[in-house]
């Protein structure tokens, strides 16, 4: 009887072939955009995950060619004194979509299900009780009208030590150490579990959660775009040709020469 043999990763991706199939990837979603405002969709794309995985870079990939008036992202802080005496989710809906808009929550609603558990910033009685509503709440939100996509970005034990540690070492990354993040490491099998809840309690049917895995950031870029572009239906929308006017001379004069005296940035490279 043969062996079971464990799977072998993937080549992590190279740079020439990332940048092409995105490329690809964010020229559809051009035409998402396009489709997206020809008919008022509304979508909230919620992005979760553990420390150091990958999040930001994958949101950058998802927003940097399209109208950040369309793709708008939301990353809020830390609760105000107000906000906490809000109801908990108040400050999450006041930046839902209007018709034509994609909200992409960079951490959302679900900080109570993982770093506010494990850190203790809530109550045992306060996560039960979002755990328990939250799928309600989500249902409520589908049942409007409301396209909601669920991604958890998960990367290994051994990849998060790695950026952890190329962030403490290198000065241009380590604005990216939070107060949090370095908790997460010793506690990781406590974060590994309140994810285990958190799925348990609001993977449904109406609102379910897609696992992404990250520890080639390249490959998880590019898959999370093409599950985005798959999980909403789009055509390419029809546009006028665009041609370019013609300059006019009415009115014509050394504009370049009326700047004669005016301080311009310094030349240095």
């Amino acid at each position: 009887m043969k062996k079971a043999t464990a799977a072998v990763a993937p080549e992590r991706l190279k740079n020439k072939q990332y940048e092409e199939e995105l490329r690809k990837l964010q020229a559809k979603l051009c035409h998402l955009q396009d489709w997206v405002k020809n008919k008022g969709l509304r979508v909230v794309i919620v992005f979760e995950g553990r420390d150091a995985a990958g999040k930001g870079g994958t949101i950058k990939a998802l927003t940097e060619r399209v109208s950040p008036r369309v793709f708008r992202v939301v990353a809020l802080p830390a609760p105000s004194d107000r906000e906490k005496n809000q109801l908990f989710f108040q400050r999450y809906f006041q930046h839902f979509p209007a018709k034509g808009e994609i909200v992409i929550f960079d951490r959302s609603w679900y900080n109570r299900a993982g770093v506010e558990y494990v850190m203790g910033f809530c109550t045992k009685a306060e996560h039960d009780r979002f755990l328990e509503l939250c799928p309600q709440i989500e249902n409520y939100i589908v049942s409007g009208g409301v396209q909601l996509i669920k991604i958890w970005l998960e990367v290994s034990d051994a990849e998060q030590k790695r950026r952890f540690e190329a962030r403490i070492e290198d000065p241009l990354r380590q604005w990216k150490l939070s107060d949090m993040d370095l908790p997460s490491r010793s506690r990781w099998f406590e974060y590994s579990r309140a994810r285990d809840m958190m799925l348990k309690a609001t993977d449904t049917r109406h609102a379910p959660w897609f696992i992404l895995r990250s520890d080639d950031k390249r490959r998880a870029r590019l898959n999370c775009i093409a599950h985005i572009l798959n999980l909403i239906p789009y055509k390419k929308v029809p546009h006028q040709p665009v041609k370019l006017l013609h300059r006019s001379m009415e009115g014509a004069y050394d504009d370049q020469g009326s700047l004669k005296g005016r301080k311009f940035v310094p030349e240095r490279y």
